[in-house]
């Protein structure tokens, strides 16, 4: 357990490492785009006047690395700043938007991790037979097509056509728990085909990779049927890389959203960020780059710690 502890410790300082210069490349990137914010916002028909008092306002006076520390300082205290289109406080525009970017998260996981693993083990146990085919080449298809090509198909058969599900996800606060469920299906559909395949193969990848070990051979000699060998000696000790693929696709499933939030305009996080660079909004968007980059450095320590629970091997250099 002691080195379990010690491992987190280190993963947890290395990702605060990252969201370290993770945050320091989006103040360099806004930093570096062309143009001046305070023109932009107040329009060309501003004094130069006008212009200076909103940049002080702003604190766009001061220099650079002082403007990025007093960003910094206020973000490890939970003070994200004012939004720059309306003056409102960004933590109260994230808040709302994050439960809903993490419901759809959820429910699309509640879906694809189920499904990628049954089809996985499946799959290997079937292996080379035309069931493993047609999902290998389902797969496949899902991985090289677009999610906006496939929200698009899903909306025309699944809204336009049969018009079982509505196209656009407009859920709110007072939206109960079955109506949104309802109308985030059609979202997390699209995430699902997404993800699954990724998830699919690696499960069948990591189970067949184990087949030919000798304590499987043991396994089959004693005359143990397939399905027994698989479920309860090969899926097992495949667990390390199957649970370090489920969370990098569940950690896609929060911060790839943004393409699958503004096709069915679903009320998340993805698309504040989107709306937020069409208003040139910059602290919304800093605050929705560096809140996806946390998420997915908090998924990958929570897969590191899993893998280790699961297989203690992996804490001992080979």
């Amino acid at each position: 357990m002691g080195k379990i502890l010690v491992m987190v410790a280190q993963r947890l300082a290395l990702g605060l490492l990252t969201l370290f210069f993770v945050s320091l490349i989006i103040f360099l990137s806004v930093e570096m785009l062309p143009g001046d914010l305070a023109q932009e916002l107040l329009g060309q028909s501003a004094t130069p006047e006008t212009v200076a008092a909103f940049r002080k306002q702003l604190g766009l006076d001061l220099p650079a690395h002082i403007r990025y520390l007093e960003w910094l300082g206020g973000i490890a205290q939970g003070d994200f700043g004012r939004s720059l289109a309306n003056d409102r406080e960004i933590s109260g525009l994230i808040a709302g938007r994050l439960g809903n970017t993490l419901f759809l998260a959820g429910l699309a996981a509640l879906i694809s991790v189920p499904l990628a693993l049954t089809l996985g083990i499946l799959a290997a146990l079937y292996r080379n037979t035309p069931f493993d085919r047609g999902i290998n080449v389902f797969a496949l298809t899902s991985v090289s097509v677009p999610e906006f090509f496939i929200a698009y198909i899903l909306i025309l058969f699944l809204a336009v056509q049969i018009n079982w599900f509505p196209s656009i996800s407009n859920i709110g606060p007072a939206t109960d728990l079955f109506d949104r469920i309802y109308r985030s299906i059609l979202p997390a559909l699209t995430l699902t085909l997404v993800v699954v395949a990724h998830m699919m193969r690696m499960t069948r990848a990591a189970i067949i990779n184990l087949m030919a070990s000798p304590y499987i051979e043991m396994a089959r000699l004693k005359g143990l049927s397939p399905r027994r060998v698989i479920l309860r000696h090969a899926l097992p000790n495949a667990l390390a890389p199957i649970i370090n693929v489920v969370a990098l696709n569940l950690a896609y499933l929060v911060v790839g959203v943004v393409v699958v939030e503004v096709v069915f305009v679903y009320p998340g996080l993805g698309q504040l960020m989107v709306d937020s660079v069409s208003k040139r909004d910059i602290t919304v968007v800093q605050a929705c780059s560096l809140i996806f980059a946390a998420t997915y450095v908090l998924l990958n320590l929570t897969a590191d710690v899993l893998s280790i629970l699961t297989n203690p091997r992996l804490l001992h250099a080979r």
